[in-house]
Parts: C-alpha cells; sequence; structure tokens
C-alpha cells in the first residue's frame, strides 16, 4: 500500500473516531435526563402523592404532570429558540445547559423534602421549567456538531443512553422506593449526581465553536427581535409538521400507559409491590429498546426512515392493545417486550428524520417543537 494510501486511511480512521466520539459526548447528558424523569413520573412521584388520599390519587398526579407538560410544551421551543440566538464562550447551547441541569438539581432535593400537595405541586412545576432550559437547546446540539450522514447512528446513541437511564431506575431508584420504608431522598441523590455527571460530560466533550453566527444575539433584544426569534414557518417545513403528528400519536399511547403505570399494576393485577412489578416491566422494555435502538440508527442510514417508521408504529400498537387485554404477570413482560422493540426502532429513526428536516441555523427552536407531540 502507498504511503499516501496509508495516510488517507489514517485520516479516515481518525476521523471517524472523532465522529462517533462527538456522539457519545453530546448524547451523555441524556442518561442523567432519562433516569431523572423516569425515577420521578413512574415511581417516586407517584408514591409521593400516595399519601395525600388514595381516592385522589389519579385525579392529583394527572392534574399535575398535566399543567408540567405544558411547562415543558412551551419552554422547549422557547428556550431552544433563544440558544439559536446565544453568542457566548461557550457556544449556544451549553451556557443552557449548565443553568438548566444545576437549577434541576436543586428542585429535584426539594421536591422530596415537601410536605404539602401545593408546594410538591409548585416544585415540580419549578423542575419542568428548569429542565426544559436544558433539553431545548441540547437537543440543537446533534444537528449542530453532527454529519447528516452520521445523524442516524447518533440518534440511536441517544437513545441507548436514555434506555440506560430507564433500566437504571428501575434497577436502583424502584428498590429504593418499593418498600414500607423508602428511600426517596437517596434514591434522588443518586439521580442528582447522574446528572450533574452527565451535564459534564456533555459540556466537557462537545465541539461546539465559541461564535456562532447569527443574524443578532441576546444582548439588545427587543419585542419585534423577540417575535422573530420566536415564530415558526409552518408553510415552508410541512414535512416535519407531519412528522409531529405521528410522533404525538404514537407517544399518547406509550406516556399513557407509563404515567400510570404504578397505578394500573397496584389496582388491576393486585400485586403487593407494584413498585417492583413496574420496575421489572421498565427494565424488561428498556433492555428491548438498547437492543433495537442502535440498529435502527444504523438501518435508518441504508434503508431511508420512513419503512422503519412504519413497521415501529405497528409494533408499538400491537403491544399497546395486547398489554391492554392480558391479566397475567408472565404475559405482561412479553408485550413490554414487543413494546419496547418497537419504541427503539421508532424513537432513533424519528428523531434522526426531525434532524434531517430542520433548518440548522434554527434547529433549537424546531427540535424543541417536538415536545408539542
Amino acid at each position: 500500500m502507498a504511503l499516501s494510501d496509508k495516510r488517507s486511511n489514517a485520516r479516515s480512521t481518525a476521523r471517524r473516531a472523532v465522529e462517533f466520539g462527538d456522539s457519545i459526548s453530546i448524547n451523555v447528558y441524556w442518561l442523567g435526563n432519562s433516569l431523572m424523569w423516569n425515577s420521578l413520573h413512574p415511581i417516586i412521584l407517584p408514591i409521593l402523592l400516595l399519601s395525600f388520599g388514595e381516592k385522589t390519587k389519579n385525579t392529583a398526579y394527572g392534574l399535575l404532570t398535566f399543567v408540567g407538560l405544558l411547562i415543558a410544551l412551551a419552554m422547549q421551543p422557547i428556550s431552544g429558540a433563544l440558544s439559536d440566538y446565544t453568542r457566548s464562550r461557550l457556544g449556544r447551547r451549553r451556557p443552557w445547559l449548565i443553568v438548566g441541569s444545576s437549577l434541576s438539581a436543586v428542585f429535584l432535593v426539594a421536591l422530596v423534602l415537601a410536605r404539602r400537595y401545593w408546594l410538591i405541586a409548585l416544585i415540580y412545576c419549578l423542575l419542568q421549567f428548569t429542565s426544559n432550559l436544558a433539553h431545548g437547546p441540547t437537543q440543537g446540539l446533534l444537528p449542530d456538531v453532527i454529519a447528516p450522514t452520521k445523524r442516524g447512528v447518533a440518534a440511536g446513541i441517544r437513545n441507548l443512553f436514555e434506555m440506560v437511564g430507564l433500566i437504571a431506575a428501575a434497577m436502583i431508584v424502584s428498590p429504593l422506593m418499593g418498600h414500607a420504608t423508602g428511600q426517596p431522598l437517596l434514591a434522588v441523590g443518586i439521580v442528582v449526581v447522574v446528572l450533574l455527571t452527565g451535564m459534564i460530560v456533555t459540556v466537557v466533550g462537545v465541539h461546539e465553536s465559541p461564535y456562532l453566527t447569527a443574524r443578532f444575539g441576546l444582548r439588545r433584544l427587543s419585542v419585534l427581535r423577540l417575535r422573530a426569534i420566536l415564530r415558526v414557518k409552518v408553510r415552508g417545513h410541512s414535512s416535519y409538521m407531519r412528522l409531529l403528528v405521528t410522533r404525538f400519536a404514537v407517544l399518547l399511547g406509550t406516556f399513557a400507559v407509563q404515567s400510570f403505570a404504578l397505578y394500573y399494576v397496584r389496582d388491576v393485577f393486585d400485586v403487593a409491590n407494584p413498585a417492583r412489578v413496574i420496575g421489572h416491566l421498565m427494565i424488561i422494555i428498556g433492555l428491548s429498546v438498547t437492543v433495537a435502538a442502535y440498529p435502527a440508527g444504523v438501518l435508518s442510514e441504508r434503508l431511508g426512515r420512513r419503512g422503519l417508521s412504519i413497521f415501529a408504529c405497528a409494533l408499538t400498537g400491537i403491544g399497546m392493545v395486547l398489554m391492554a387485554l392480558t391479566r397475567n404477570l408472565s404475559t405482561l413482560w412479553i408485550v413490554g417486550s414487543l413494546i419496547g422493540f418497537g419504541m427503539g426502532i421508532f424513537s432513533s429513526v424519528n428523531w434522526a428524520w426531525a434532524t434531517d428536516l430542520v433548518p440548522s441555523s434554527e434547529a433549537g427552536k424546531y427540535l424543541g417543537l417536538s415536545n408539542i407531540a
């Protein structure tokens, strides 16, 4: 082999290593974010609310999470849009990631120390606000840093980290909360450590330019400029809007199951320790998603996004119907794995497809709109 060919191969190998390293660095944050919400929503928050009354548990939980999701719906596109025009030595996205994650750690601890429903509700809403200050801008890192031909792989890695967070919630947080003498402060302490560690790894490891070109920055922000930053052009991005409708249809079913799973298992299956059952179900779904996520992202680069998305939607839909019909825990594990495979494929392919369709200069804003789903 000629010397020039060896050098070319060496450069190509080094470039692939850097690209893979970037895909890892920008996605480590999602491990902590996933651990936080997969610990809070299906396990910690429902158990905290049980102390306020058996008869009102579903209403109290549903109302609280509904308001929280409204906050997330508004904050993700707003913080993402503002990050598109942020100028700092750390780049566009990382300042938001640092502030949002740090404040989230504070509110997580405050949440488990609260003893009144109105205080839990207030802190939970503040947590949604600060978490989405980081969430919206951080989504913009993938199209900022990763080349279009590598985004399927990066989306698959993101889903791997998110599923590791889900499995960790099931294996670590669920046992801590599953006994009569639960340890919510210890559980949240573990979540905080992982969240802040993931934030630090992403901030340090990502290759984001310090001063990115923008039409205008945030220092001289006027009403007209703010309107220009937040304006969403539907007509020019109809394909992305159709993708959001598909995302809504799939997530409607999966979030409904996730949100009320602990109460459903407790009331329908009549088990003594529903937190343990939910932990096992989360592990099975998480492992299934983990197995499917990365290969799905890679395959989507070769086979295209559309066909894999249709297959994933069909698989997840079948799993949801079977879950509504089953009354046996052994069957529940099989159904959970089926749903996990479908969601693993869908999450990777759908997110890679979204990064293909959004304008690169306003990726934070348009990817933030994904939370409308």
